[in-house]
């Protein structure tokens, strides 16, 4: 069966548990890098979702749900042509589910439901009924009654409802009205017009204009809970008034894309963006290394090396041949603007794993110090030479002197930070992979404030 969506039923549910295992990959990676109740959070979602898809989202679940009396099973029999929910004159109320499967097998659903294995039926077996191939995909089941007294039908009832793609809500023009049935049931699913639908049963019982006040008190009420976009049929199971377009209704149903399918679609892409917002913003490092370095090299005295070289040619100072031990406040203070800069706008979860990764101050200074002992320094002429040279020619080699060395050492420096950073670096492409993994597999476009 082919969905709407341009995509097979099975492949679109592969699609659906690719990005589900894609997720789960996603935050058990960076469990140690999100606030713990965001990881508790999104696993427990994924776990919902896996249990979703377990029991299969290919199927449009139609779920008949009224109370006692209100003729629904009989409206399941003659909906589906086949002749096997318990009615009024075998048992007072329906006590066990019963399921009609059209073209597909929904197994692990109804067995999550708990419909007992003698109580499915393919509807391809019935001899009236829809027409061959119009309900195809459709699961058709007839719940025990919401009214119930016995608690396990009541539990059913519940956990029935977040799985079905339509609820029919069959009312018999007796307790329409029933106080349960709103304050418990219909008050609570608002956002759910969408997937429900309304039956009056029984209007073999009422004369044209009881039907007509029937309909019009049922809308008031709807509206009362907010249901008022609900659309409202009329039926009788006895007399098969209504049943073609309570079929009809199916059959459109049927061809949607799965309410199932959507909600797990849905679902991920709010867990995708709950991950989002606690990840941060696609991380972009602002750390400049030339000015990192040359900061670094200004702490080391990397100038003060220069300027003697410079001066040594002229005949005008000692030469400075390695720099000083810094000291170790300043060095801090050039660490904590490496780690500013690489943590602009992250989540402090993620700014202190970038902080981790960058070594302490007296690693960087050692580091620095070691790179800065491998740059050559430019030999002076001696005593006796010095005064053969003319003074500009002096100058100018003492200044191409101290350049060549300032580059080098800049060079040697550029080195070591980017090493230093590497670390905070392979941080923030991790970063930036789970971002750009969270955007790439959304289901829906993403909203401007994800």
């Amino acid at each position: 069966m082919t969905r709407d969506d341009g995509g097979a039923t099975g492949a679109v549910t592969e699609r659906e548990s690719a990005r589900h295992s894609e997720l789960r990959d996603l935050v058990d990676a960076s469990a140690d890098r999100l606030p713990p109740d965001v990881v508790a959070t999104v696993r427990t979602g994924l776990d919902t979702v896996g249990a979703r898809l377990a029991l299969g989202v290919q199927h449009t679940v139609v779920a008949l749900v009224g109370g006692t009396g209100s003729g629904k099973s009989s409206l399941f029999n003659a909906t589906s042509g086949l002749d096997v929910a318990d009615v009024g004159a075998r048992r007072p109320t329906t006590a066990l589910p019963t399921a009609g499967v059209w073209g597909s097998d929904a197994t692990a659903l109804l067995d999550h439901l708990d419909v007992p294995r003698d109580r499915r039926f393919r509807g391809e077996q019935a001899l009236t009924g829809p027409e061959p191939g119009s309900m195809d995909g459709i699961v058709l089941l007839d719940v025990p009654d919401h009214d119930s007294v016995a608690q396990g039908h009541r539990l059913q009832v519940d956990r029935l409802v977040p799985l079905v793609d339509l609820l029919v809500w069959v009312l018999d023009p007796q307790k329409y009205a029933d106080h349960r049935l709103h304050g418990e049931y219909l008050r609570g699913l608002a956002g759910r017009q969408d997937a429900m639908l309304v039956v009056l049963n029984q209007t073999d019982t009422l004369t044209s204009d009881g039907l007509g006040q029937l309909r019009l008190d049922v809308a008031r009420l709807l509206v009362s809970e907010d249901l008022g976009g609900v659309e409202i049929l009329t039926t009788s199971a006895r007399t098969g008034d209504g049943i073609p377009a309570l079929r009809e209704t199916l059959r459109r149903t049927g061809e949607r894309s799965s309410t199932n399918r959507s909600a797990v679609r849905a679902q991920l892409d709010a867990l995708s963006a709950t991950l989002a917002g606690a990840l941060g913003a696609s991380p972009v490092p602002t750390l400049d290394v030339p000015a990192a370095a040359t900061r670094l090299g200004e702490t080391l005295g990397v100038p003060a090396v220069a300027d003697s070289l410079a001066a040594a040619h002229r005949g005008s100072g000692v030469l400075v041949t390695s720099v000083r031990e810094p000291a170790r406040a300043r060095i801090e203070a050039v660490r904590t603007a490496w780690v500013g800069d690489l943590t602009v706008g992250l989540p402090p979860a993620w700014r202190s794993a970038v902080d981790a990764a960058v070594p302490d101050a007296g690693a960087i200074a050692e580091a620095a110090t070691a790179a800065l002992r491998e740059v050559p320094v430019a030999a002076t002429p001696g005593p006796g030479l010095l005064a053969r040279f003319r003074r500009a020619r002096l100058e100018r080699e003492g200044a191409e002197a101290a350049a060549a060395y300032a580059a080098s050492a800049q060079d040697a420096l550029e080195r070591s930070v980017t090493t230093a950073v590497a670390g905070a670096r392979a941080e923030l492409d991790r970063l930036g992979a789970a971002r750009r993994t969270l955007e790439a597999g959304r289901f829906a476009p993403a909203s401007s404030g994800a």
